[in-house]
């Protein structure tokens, strides 16, 4: 048997002398061209461990035991010769591109700097490489995307420009750290596609860092799993998943949230091309995009029998809601949301799907008043959020709570978690003294976290925990409507189980409407009682959420379901082969 490309052999890393170990006695291996995936829940260790092999940790790691790439210990490297690895025979693809990326640098900048580094090429032949690399990542019109910056690209599009400067030495192991944990399912699909052709093509080993079991399903080789900073289980994808040895990797395989058995039906049907038994879609699900202004929602027979106005009053009410983005600077005028209709009534969850730049972030923003619609209305609790004066308004944004993707970016670091939770009570005057107190009691109760958080800060707490405190936070006025955006797409399986399982009971203890934003249709298919899905500003179908995601009239949404990810190695492997064929 061949010697493996990185072997790592009971490394143990601690950041204090007295605290518990981040990583102990952890050992691997990976072989040329495999793709290894290190699976876990926060604080498993799964990062720090990969981070030390470039040797990124802070100075205050203490890192014991070897870590050898083709035979040679990283861990003893001068600072200058891990220098030459890093980027040349090691790099690595960050979790969150956005922040990987240099946002005043075009990206041509960056990849010509990547090159540079280490090979000696003039600036127009580092130039022409990097044009090659966003080819090869597929990257639409490379030559012209040399001149944007980050902000200016979506999120997988980063995400490809990431892998690009990855790759632009030709390294023998990637390290994807999360590569996919924002991207909606379709991006993911693609770029999940194209590190197996990396993989083919360059013969690039990875070292894959997730708690996504579908994508460890669609793309590993080896899994290994790690709990509290332990190597608990380790073999082949098919053996582990098949019959997974320790309780651990069974409550991560148990956690998973997937698609029921009669979506699955549609998602086989969305496979082959074939719609089922909705026949022709005709000009119902077509999206008119002539002048960019219109579109005609599909609707599903369910919804078409029931009145287009409301048994009751709805919480929230979005009439040919539209919002545009541009300046007297811009050329072109981008529609981020046109024409949208919704309402979400007493006690209902509406979920809201569709990819990265859909509109349903701006949706949520103008729901919350954050984002001032170009046309249309958005009533809640029937009052224009829009046009009303300022004592309304105020009055109307205490009727609605917000739950952000990313509960440590939405957490003040330099609150408490008591100070954050009170803080909506404090700005209306819900409340005064003690009371305030009480409250924040009384809802860290209501979300499960022990009283004793109160007095920590955010980064003292883990993911989950931020995640409740933000959900504690929303809830604090007793709100009508809470608008979750993406509220567990950042979590690991495990926790966003939880979290699920926790808004599903506020929700029917307190009976809020709830606008929940996803990319997850299994997510929302156990959540929601209604979905409409959005693609490239538009409602393209919408109805109640068994009849949409069990028998879609609309393409988009065959597409959504046929590229949902399933934790069963050879049942995602069909699939991807089926995937492959429906989008040549």
């Amino acid at each position: 048997m061949s010697a493996p490309l990185l072997s790592v052999e009971g490394v143990t890393i601690a950041f204090s002398a007295d605290g518990p170990p981040a990583a102990q006695d952890v050992s691997y291996a990976l072989a040329e061209g495999e793709v290894l995936a290190v699976v876990g829940e926060s604080g498993a260790g799964k990062t720090v461990t990969a981070m030390s092999l470039l040797g990124l940790l802070p100075a205050t790691a203490s890192v014991t035991g070897r870590a050898c790439l083709r035979g040679r210990d990283l861990y003893a490297l001068r600072p200058a010769e891990l220098r030459a690895v890093r980027g040349n025979e090691i790099a690595m693809i960050f979790q969150e591109p956005m922040s990987a990326l240099n946002p005043v640098l075009t990206i041509g900048v960056q990849l010509v700097e990547a090159v540079r580094t280490h090979q000696r090429v003039s600036s127009a032949a580092a130039r022409r490489r990097a044009v090659r690399l966003l080819d090869l990542v597929r990257l639409p019109e490379p030559a012209r995307r040399l001149g944007s910056y980050p902000h200016e690209l979506s999120g997988g599009q980063l995400q490809r420009v990431v892998i690009a400067m990855a790759i632009a030495n030709d390294p023998v192991l990637l390290i994807a750290d999360e590569p996919t944990t924002a991207l909606d399912v379709t991006v993911q699909a693609e770029i999940l596609e194209l590190l197996r052709d990396l993989r083919a093509d360059l013969g690039t080993a990875i070292l894959l860092i997730t708690h996504d079991m579908g994508v460890v399903a669609d793309i590993a080789d080896r899994v290994v799993v790690m709990s509290e900073g332990r190597v608990v289980e380790q073999g082949g994808v098919t053996d582990v998943f098949a019959s997974p040895r320790e309780d651990y990797t069974k409550q991560l395989l148990g956690a998973v949230v997937s698609l029921g058995g009669a979506a699955t039906a549609a998602v086989e049907r969305a496979l082959h091309g074939d719609p089922g038994e909705t026949g022709d879609l005709g000009e119902t699900g077509d999206i008119v995009e002539a002048g960019g202004t219109h579109t005609a929602a599909a609707e599903h027979p369910a919804t078409r029998s029931v009145p287009d106005t409301p048994a009751v009053e709805p919480v929230l009410h979005v009439t040919d809601l539209s919002v545009s983005y541009g300046g007297r600077f811009r050329r072109i005028t981008v529609r981020a949301a046109d024409l949208v209709s919704l309402h979400v009534e007493p006690g209902e969850i509406l979920g809201l799907v569709g990819e990265s730049g859909s509109g349903k972030t701006t949706v949520a923003g103008a729901v919350t008043g954050l984002i001032p619609p170009t046309h249309g209305t958005v009533l809640v609790a029937g009052t224009d959020i829009h046009r009303a004066d300022r004592r309304t308004g105020r009055a109307v944004r205490r009727r609605i709570g917000v739950v952000f993707q990313d509960p440590l970016s939405s957490l003040n670091p330099r609150a408490t978690v008591a100070a954050s939770i009170a803080e909506p009570i404090r700005l209306h005057r819900a409340l005064r003294g003690a009371d305030v107190d009480g409250r924040v009691d009384e809802l860290l109760e209501m979300v499960a976290l022990p009283a004793n958080l109160r007095h920590r800060y955010p980064h003292e707490l883990s993911g989950g925990q931020r995640q409740r405190v933000c959900i504690a936070r929303a809830l604090a006025l007793d709100p009508d409507l809470l608008v979750a955006d993406e509220p567990t797409s950042a979590l690991d399986v495990s926790v966003q189980a939880r979290i699920l399982d926790l808004l599903r009971a506020l929700q029917r203890r307190h009976r809020f409407a709830c606008l929940f934003i996803s990319h997850d249709l299994a997510v929302v298919e156990q959540l929601a009682d209604r979905v409409a899905v959005m693609h490239r500003g538009h409602v393209v179908e919408h109805g109640p959420t068994a009849a949409v995601l069990n028998q879609p009239l609309h393409p988009y949404t065959r597409r959504l379901l046929a590229a949902a990810p399933v934790a069963d190695p050879a049942e995602q492997r069909r699939r991807r082969a089926a995937w492959r064929e429906l989008n040549r």
